[in-house]
């Protein structure tokens, strides 16, 4: 089997003997190339050639956004379905959400001794684990997607980042408040439009999920959608009020061990075909972390067994809160 291994050297949780441990065990299992990422959008070009010239997996190295473009790279090319490489996440980020979401080790060192066991598994089955992705229109997104706050966030974040401040958890709770505070103070402009009801208007965010859970607070799972899986439809999550007293109750909820996820202001629903967003203005939009700029507009489709990745069978709904 031949792979490429991609590597982000600056993503957080990233060391060099890691990285040498990591490419020291796939040599031993697979024909292995090593490619570091130099430039933002660098990963999609690499797993695009690995596409291209048929390797049958491309493992990542690195945090969400690294993932994103990998998984954006190779359907670009190949298209979802079984033609294309299958992907496996050693987490090198901070919140690597979906590496997690997968059953993924966090912990760089265990997530490796996981994927060379799952190599082995293969050998024997010949099958790769199949998941459902998210289709964004103009990318396609692995976890989740949001317009509004969301999205202030996150380019609230990328800004910071791009100061040479360090994103923890805590930073990133503190610019979340922050930009919910800001947001409590302007009119809602979305409309959600959900299949089988009427568009639901003054809606102030809205949240799509294709995973559970929604992210991680340093080890504390977020929850929005918890019955949303790689294997079903899509979750949404929006609100049609910024009451911060009712907001600071949802969010106790969001993060409980026995999530409850309700409220009279939250519009929740899960296993969707398609969820679409418009607004009156334009609004932010994130997608897998990233900023996207700001959307008229964006529409999120359930695509079914899109991807093959190298991760454990597929726990049920009821084993993810475990």
């Amino acid at each position: 089997m031949r792979a490429v291994l991609i590597v982000n050297p600056n993503a957080t949780s990233t060391t060099p003997a890691g990285r040498d441990l990591l490419a020291h065990a796939l040599e031993s299992r697979v024909k292995l190339t090593v490619a570091h990422t130099d430039h933002r959008g660098h990963a999609i070009e690499i797993a695009r050639d690995a596409a291209r010239e048929g390797d049958d997996m491309v493992i990542v190295h690195g945090g969400d956004g690294t993932v994103n473009e990998v998984v954006n790279g190779i359907l670009g090319e190949a298209g979802p379905g079984s033609q294309a490489p299958a992907v496996g996440v050693v987490p090198g980020g901070s919140a690597n959400v979906f590496a997690r979401a997968l059953g993924i080790s966090p912990d760089p060192i265990e997530a490796t001794n996981q994927l060379v066991d799952l190599l082995s598994v293969y050998r024997t089955h010949k099958s790769w684990r199949r998941i459902g992705l998210m289709d964004c229109g103009e990318r396609w997104c692995v976890f989740t997607a949001g317009m509004g706050v969301d999205g202030d966030v996150v380019a609230a974040v990328e800004a910071q980042r791009d100061k040479g401040r360090k994103v923890t958890a805590s930073r990133y709770i503190r610019v979340a408040i922050r930009e919910m505070l800001a947001s409590a103070r302007k009119e809602p402009t979305l409309t959600l439009h959900l299949p089988n009801r009427g568009p639901v208007p003054d809606v102030h965010f809205a949240f799509v999920s294709n995973s559970s859970p929604w992210t991680y607070a340093n080890t504390r799972p977020v929850w929005t959608n918890p019955t949303t899986t790689f294997e079903t439809g899509l979750g949404v999550f929006a609100t049609t009020s910024m009451n911060v007293w009712a907001n600071l109750g949802l969010v106790r909820r969001m993060v409980s061990k026995k999530p409850r996820i309700e409220a009279k202001h939250l519009i929740r629903d899960d296993d969707l075909p398609w969820v679409r967003v418009t607004s009156d203005t334009p609004v932010a939009c994130q997608i897998d972390g990233d900023y996207v700029g700001p959307r008229h507009a964006m529409t999120f489709t359930a695509v079914p067994d899109a991807l093959g990745v190298l991760a454990p069978p597929a726990k049920k709904p009821s084993e993810l809160q475990k």
